[in-house]
């Protein structure tokens, strides 16, 4: 998978093994993912972490919860659009210390 954000690396895909989609009433809102430690680990991310969610159609930025319920291999989503269960996604921390491609603010 090449796109922009996605660094070269290793970084084995994750099969969506749960969805949560919240209501505008529900206390706990917004786009998270939830995954095992080790998995968090391989990809160096900690819980809490801002991390861009690259599915099949789209990708979207969610909050990491580290979640040691979660098989490794497997993720659940809460509130990520354009994704659903059993498919594939990829995790990647979000890369604030990269410049912008010049140009675009000039």
């Amino acid at each position: 998978m090449s796109s922009g954000g996605l660094r070269a690396g290793y970084n084995p895909p994750l099969q969506v093994i749960g969805y949560v989609g919240t209501r505008a009433g529900d206390p706990e809102r917004g786009p998270l993912i939830a995954m095992n430690a080790n998995e968090a680990r391989l990809r160096l991310l900690v819980d809490g972490e801002l991390v861009y969610v690259y599915g099949p159609r789209r990708h979207e930025l969610a909050t990491l919860r580290v979640d040691e319920e979660i098989p490794r291999g497997g993720v659940v989503l809460r509130d990520v659009l354009g994704v659903t269960v059993t498919e594939i996604v990829r995790v990647v921390k979000v890369d604030t210390d990269r410049r912008p491609p010049s140009g675009h603010f000039a």
